[in-house]
């Protein structure tokens, strides 16, 4: 009789955790954003960064769906530096990886090499994805250095200088 009993408790149990792994998902998500006010502060602080090293550059700031948030020129920037710093975003916001690694790994691995066909996408160094803890908020691209691997250190002493707001 006592065999029976625990038989049956462990049905419940089996019972309780089927039902437990069968219940939807919420439908409504709780994610995080980038603000305004610190989108503008990361694009001030990359155009600064790379001033500081000679550079005339654009930087545009997006959210994590890669919808632009704020955009900054520098002075003598050149006119292709505000679309190139966009695109560079916006992949980095997409596949929430640097644009420099991409890059690189696209010229390794011929599987990789097809996502320059990816209407968008611009695999060139200087776009630098935006992380609250492991969750992508946003991204930040970086056009007009002498090099991507140039934009992408102006796009990262920017974060570093406001990692305490991420």
């Amino acid at each position: 009789m006592q065999s029976i009993i625990r038989v049956g408790g462990l049905a419940v149990l089996l019972a309780a955790s089927v039902a437990q792994a069968q219940t939807p998902a919420p439908a409504v998500r709780t994610e995080k954003n980038i603000s305004l006010a610190l989108a503008n502060q990361i694009a001030a602080e990359t155009v600064a960064a790379c001033a500081a090293n000679g550079y005339n550059v654009a930087a545009t700031v997006v959210d994590r769906a890669g919808t632009v948030r704020a955009v900054q020129r520098a002075d003598n920037a050149g006119p292709h530096t505000l679309s190139s710093s966009e695109r560079k975003a916006w992949t980095s916001a997409s596949a929430k990886s640097p644009t420099q690694a991409m890059m690189e790994g696209a010229q390794k691995n011929p599987g990789a090499a097809n996502l320059v066909y990816l209407p968008g996408f611009l695999l060139l160094g200087g776009g630098v994805p935006i992380k609250s803890g492991n969750e992508v908020i946003g991204a930040v691209g970086v056009g007009g250095a002498p090099g991507g691997h140039l934009d992408e250190q102006c796009a990262n002493a920017a974060l570093e200088k406001v990692k305490g707001q991420l």
